[in-house]
């Protein structure tokens, strides 16, 4: 059936008509919101080529980053992405695509190691500076063809819930711009909800991938520990560490994650990964997932109803549970044991950065000023000042093999956490619980995120935040989705059909269509149909002399 009629040549004829029918033209591309699996589908039909493709983005980049409402999530621009991209087409024409992520625009958390592009975590004091070789996920995002496009700004050296470096400035939530972002992960998550790239990576120490997504209506996983390589990251804390993706859709998101899981010998935490990992992620993209499934709702890390931007995300939330009994899934209310105990733990983040910054910068090269450690850090000045505070105090803390705090922490906390949580999940697939408690915060308020985001990091288990609407004043809330430890595939089934089933992702009005990013089919030739009067509403009309008419539309 065809969705429009431009015109329509009626030739009357004793009873019948003779219809001629030429269609709209229906785009073949369209960028705002691409998919890889509607890039891949351009590519084949020869509607787009990576070079056009990625064109479109620096496009994008150039129009509404620095200028228009100024989201100002990049860092840095991939100087060579042209000259890949036209690498890749070479390579698609001579023998296909070179793997599952071929020329798939990719925009990286700058604390991602890459070869071509500086690697500075926000920082004045790592300007320039390039490590001399990509992190294993970049590598392996390299090898399934896909293209490192830029770098987006973070939180400075990945501290905190809202996206500010000295290098980078602030980045703004492209839903309001006068809205946090979320961090540290920010620049990130503004790139991808703003269709600067098809793909994007961040970390999560403690809600670092979650919260932006969350802000940004976007899916973001943040793994297994140990199911994904942390090698070539800068670090913030080893022991709560992961990189993983960010994207607009489930089914990109889970592709992403099929490429960079596995084992890395240079993290060998990774080992666990070994056997408990499937062919792809992608397999488990059922429409039909919360079809006879549990799920537990942890109402004890809701936002306070005394909190009046609390009561606006809860009011999504509990219109997403809803939403989920309908799709067909059983909901329960559930209790953490030892939820209190669990979230009394501070970060390890205090305890291990400079331990683990330190270890960074000595296995590479020097950067141009010369910093080899946080206290040159601290001493060069080149650091954002609102940090200054955080930076010293963690330079002075006492080395985690003799804090008999730390110690105390790393033993108990993660037995307690991971039992808790079993106990939890014990007869259910996942729990359930809003990403922040509250939507995106005013960049003059203070952000009353809430602490389930501390769940995944302190246990090691795996979550995914999917979009689950967007408040009354129209701010975009996640839902987070809790499992067992490498259970990936799991979350991804309950969220694919989550989304699939409620379709909440909306792009912000902030960055529209440019010109030129939607590519159009060539119409297919007229379609000559005939039709008995009574087709078209036309019995009983006065017979006239027999005559062709065009009649416009």
């Amino acid at each position: 059936m065809l969705q429009s009629i431009k015109r329509v040549a009626i030739a009357f004829a004793s009873q019948s008509v003779i219809v001629a029918l030429t269609p709209s033209i229906t785009p073949a591309f369209t960028l705002t919101e691409a998919t890889v699996s509607s890039v891949q589908t351009a590519f084949s039909a020869g509607d787009i080529t990576c070079t056009g493709l990625t064109q479109l983005y620096l496009n994008r980049i150039a129009a509404y980053d620095k200028q228009g409402p100024a989201i100002n999530s990049i860092i840095a621009v991939n100087p060579n992405a042209l000259a890949i991209a036209a690498q890749l087409d070479a390579q698609y024409a001579q023998s296909g695509p070179t793997g599952s992520l071929h020329c798939v625009p990719v925009i990286l958390k700058d604390n991602f190691d890459t070869v071509d592009v500086p690697t500075t975590a926000g920082a004045l004091a790592l300007k320039d500076f390039y490590p001399g070789s990509d992190a294993f996920q970049v590598q392996k995002l390299r090898e399934a063809g896909a293209l490192i496009l830029a770098k987006s700004n973070l939180s400075e050296f990945a501290f905190n819930l809202t996206s500010v470096s000295s290098l980078g400035g602030t980045t703004l939530n492209p839903y309001d711009t006068a809205r946090n972002v979320g961090g540290s992960s920010g620049g990130t998550g503004a790139a991808i909800a703003a269709n600067f790239g098809l793909l994007g990576f961040g970390t999560d120490t403690g809600g670092s991938i979650r919260v932006p997504s969350s802000f940004n209506s976007l899916v973001g996983i943040r793994p297994t520990i140990g199911l994904s390589s942390r090698d070539g990251i800068i670090p913030l804390a080893l022991s709560q560490d992961v990189g993983g993706p960010m994207a607009r859709t489930v089914a990109d998101a889970a592709a992403a994650l099929s490429v960079v899981a596995g084992y890395d010998p240079n993290d060998p935490i990774t080992a666990g990964s070994i056997g408990n990992m499937p062919i792809s992620y992608t397999n488990f993209l059922d429409p039909n997932g919360l079809k006879g499934a549990r799920i537990g709702v942890v109402r004890g890390v809701f936002g306070l109803n005394s909190n009046p931007e609390s009561v606006k995300t809860n009011a999504v939330i509990n219109d997403a549970i809803s939403r989920i009994g309908l799709l067909g899934a059983e909901v329960v209310d559930v209790t953490i044991p030892n939820l209190a105990t669990i979230l009394g733990y501070p970060s390890l983040s205090r305890f291990e950065f400079k331990r683990d910054l330190n270890n960074y910068l000595a296995d590479r090269p020097v950067p141009p000023s010369g910093v080899r450690t946080l206290e040159d850090i601290i001493a060069s000045g080149l650091y954002l000042k609102a940090s200054e505070a955080a930076y010293i105090d963690r330079n002075s803390i006492t080395p985690p093999d003799q804090n008999p705090d730390y110690q105390k922490i790393i033993q108990e906390r993660p037995g307690i956490t991971q039992s808790s949580l079993l106990q939890a999940l014990t007869g259910l697939d996942a729990l359930i619980y809003p990403s922040v408690a509250s939507p995106p915060n005013l960049l003059t308020a203070n952000l009353a995120s809430g602490s389930a985001n501390r769940l995944s990091p302190f246990s090691g288990f795996p979550a995914i935040t999917v979009p689950a609407g967007f408040t009354v004043d129209g701010l975009p809330v996640g839902l987070e989705f809790l499992g067992r430890a490498y259970d990936e595939s799991t979350l991804i089934k309950l969220a694919y059909s989550f989304e699939q089933g409620t379709l909440f992702r909306q792009a912000p009005d902030s960055t529209p269509a440019l010109p030129g990013e939607t590519v159009a089919a060539v119409p297919e030739p007229s379609t000559v149909v005939a039709l008995g009067l009574a087709g078209l509403g036309l019995l009983g009309a006065k017979r006239r002399r027999r005559q062709s008419k065009t009649i416009n539309l």
